[in-house]
């Protein structure tokens, strides 16, 4: 018995020896375990600014403030090697790996996972290099800032700048397509105005009377993780969900519109109809007073309504009439708001602005049992007769009294004028035939002035210059008096145009030919060249007809006026030929040059023609019809005389030469209507 005692008590005492042995050798194992490092251990090395690495070429700072990192939404919760998990000691000797956020913020990860930045950096290339990170937002790794800090990137009167930092810069356009306007065109909108004054709590006007939220930036139309593109169907400015997405501060008109003929469209899938965005804008929206704006009472009917209810479209897939804008337009109100009337009605005042409905709805503005109570909000006790008619009263489609009276008026109206105006035109063309017959007749028109050669190719060049003005103009404004003259058809106008194009070339090439094989010709050239005497003469004329001098100015055969017109006639129709030629044969002129050679000549041809015609009508017509000394015609064009007096007024110098030529020329001077030959003067 006693030795079974002892026995229990060795036992016992080995049992407790090598417990005390296990305990002191974990003790031992504990006391080897290496110890991680502290934030102080990490930013002992990491508070040296001068401390950087290479990252593909480029130097990266790895240098942390310990103050920035200390106030960080970070500093305070976690250590350095709760985010550096492949740290184990302090210095280290391997480059850490890269963070991920997804770790603490899994569900923030997954939705940029799904959002077009994620998709731009898979894509790779110039815009997946450039696209955002979570850093790229929220701020530096080691200093990042609560989104409740005015100093965080994602503090909410900052949100706009920090997503302006990319799209505010012209490589979005150059790599994603997107337009790099869109940060300034949202800075001056009512949206970007109320955030910049720190107007958080701004009041919609003209809409809304209660306040409302804080004013829209980036992330409530666009969200902030999950970004989609406005294609998705998931995201918030897909179409039909931008009535929701603006109805998160604008609710009761979010309401009012799911109501209305448009928002009732919209949740059938029409994509025909309008959203908030289609008659708002979408970053550049300005306040309903703004004239920018195209909510703008000017610019409801030629703009932003318009755009959709002036074409034939919406006609030909549900029935709704045509043309809003030009009938409109057409009406006292259309007139009165293109003067500049700020009072007049506009399209919003007869037939709302979010609600509107078809006019066969009883609550519709526009209701027949309605019209009397929508005009009184202008025209104060307005009957129910007075709402009775059309306000379109130009509708092509309208069958009321009204439209088809002023449509009769119209008509005859038309026949009227017309044979008014003809009938005028006719009596007073008779009477001025007439007349300038009888003083044609009663003039001695001794003097030969053109050559029946000269008068061939004056005449060529009329014919063939109005006809080439004005089959050019009436393409350039095919709804003018031009194209109709013209039959409003493009075959007789560009058919006719060539052809009056080749006899003006023509002409102008067989004058060259004239001028260097022929006397005539010759002489006529020399006597156009430019003189000194030309600069004297113009001054001389300025100064006599402004009544600063009494010498009245002496001219040859040709006066400056003369002169500078054959040089401009020259100089035209080389550029008009030129030009003219590379618009008639585009692609074979392509070959050699370059496509946008033919957006200048066009560009030349046009406004080369508008200043050649404009001269014609303000210099060359005065000086041959509306001259007192010649009114109401200078005939040397048909028969190439004028009269003596007028040789001796207008060409003193080539008068006194004949005076004094030899006794055996005056008979052949007396007698110039009887022979063919060169003329005196021009």
């Amino acid at each position: 018995m006693g030795r079974t005692k002892t026995s229990r008590r060795s036992v016992t005492k080995l049992l407790c020896a090598l417990a005390l042995l296990l305990l002191a050798t974990s003790a031992g194992a504990a006391d080897k375990k290496p110890k991680l490092p502290s934030n102080d251990d990490c930013l002992a090395c990491h508070q040296d600014s001068s401390l950087s690495h290479d990252v593909n070429g480029k130097s990266v700072s790895l240098a942390v403030d310990p103050d920035k990192f200390k106030n960080s939404i970070h500093g305070g919760m976690f250590t350095c090697v709760d985010c550096h998990e492949d740290l184990k000691e302090a210095p280290h000797t391997t480059t850490p790996k890269k963070v991920s956020c997804a770790k603490c913020h899994a569900d923030s990860d997954t939705a940029y996972s799904h959002s077009v930045h994620a998709n731009a950096i898979k894509g790779g290339g110039a815009i997946g290099e450039r696209a955002p990170t979570c850093t790229s937002c929220h701020g530096d790794t080691h200093q990042i800032l609560p989104g409740s800090d005015p100093n965080s990137k994602v503090f909410r009167a900052n949100i706009a700048n920090t997503c302006g930092s990319c799209h505010g810069q012209k490589f979005v356009t150059d790599a994603a397509g997107l337009s790099p306007t869109t940060f300034a065109n949202y800075q001056q909108s009512v949206h970007g105005m109320a955030v910049k004054n720190g107007d958080t709590q701004h009041e919609i006007p003209g809409q809304l009377d209660h306040k409302t939220g804080n004013a829209a930036v980036c992330t409530d139309c666009h969200g902030n993780h999950e970004i989609l593109p406005p294609s998705n169907p998931k995201s918030p400015i897909f179409k039909f969900n931008v009535p929701q997405t603006c109805g998160k501060c604008h609710n009761d008109v979010s309401q009012q519109f799911m109501t209305s003929i448009h928002g009732k469209a919209i949740t059938k899938g029409n994509w025909q109809s309008p959203v908030c965005t289609d008659c708002h804008g979408i970053h550049s929206i300005k306040n309903h007073l703004d004239p920018k704006s195209p909510v703008a009472a000017a610019n409801l009917a030629t703009a932003t309504c318009g755009g959709c209810h002036e074409g034939v479209r919406l006609t030909n897939d549900f029935g709704v009439a045509g043309a809003r804008t030009s009938t409109y337009n057409d009406s006292y109100h259309g007139l009165a708001s293109k003067l500049g009337s700020r009072v007049v009605a506009n399209c919003a005042s007869c037939h709302g602005v979010h609600n509107i409905l078809p006019s066969s709805d009883p609550h519709s503005t526009i209701n027949a049992a309605n019209l009397a109570h929508t005009c009184g909000n202008c025209h104060r006790n307005a009957s129910q007769k007075f709402a009775q008619g059309k306000i379109h009263i130009n509708d092509p489609v309208s069958r009321d009294a009204g439209s088809v009276g002023t449509m009769w008026v119209r008509r005859a109206y038309l026949l009227i004028i017309t044979l008014t105006l003809a009938g005028m035109l006719m009596h007073n063309l008779l009477i001025w035939r007439r007349k300038v017959l009888k003083r044609r007749e009663m003039e001695a028109r001794t003097v030969l002035r053109m050559s029946p050669r000269q008068r061939i190719q004056h005449a060529a060049l009329l014919l063939s210059f109005f006809f080439l003005a004005l089959s050019g103009f009436a393409l350039k404004y095919p709804d003018s008096w031009m194209a109709w003259v013209l039959g409003s058809s493009e075959a007789v106008r560009h058919i006719g145009h060539r052809i009056a194009a080749v006899v003006l070339l023509s002409v102008g090439l067989y004058h060259v030919i004239y001028c260097i094989a022929t006397r005539e010709g010759r002489q006529l050239a020399l006597d156009f060249l430019p003189k000194l005497s030309d600069v004297t003469d113009l001054r001389m004329t300025l100064l006599y007809y402004a009544g600063r001098s009494d010498q009245k100015p002496r001219y040859g055969r040709f006066s400056y006026a003369d002169k500078f017109e054959y040089l401009a006639l020259v100089w035209g129709t080389i550029l008009m030929g030129v030009t003219g030629l590379v618009l008639w044969f585009p692609v074979l002129i392509s070959r050699w040059l370059p496509r946008w050679w033919l957006d200048i000549a066009s560009a030349l041809h046009f406004y080369e023609a508008i200043l050649a015609v404009s001269a014609i009508f303000v210099w060359h017509f005065y000086f041959v019809i509306f001259d007192p000394d010649v009114y109401p015609l200078n005939w040397a064009f048909w028969d190439g005389k004028i009269s003596e007096h007028h040789l001796r007024e207008h060409h003193p110098l080539v008068y006194e030469e004949l005076q004094q030529a030899p006794a055996e020329a005056e008979p052949k001077a007396a007698e110039p209507e009887s022979r063919e030959e060169e003329p005196v003067a021009h």
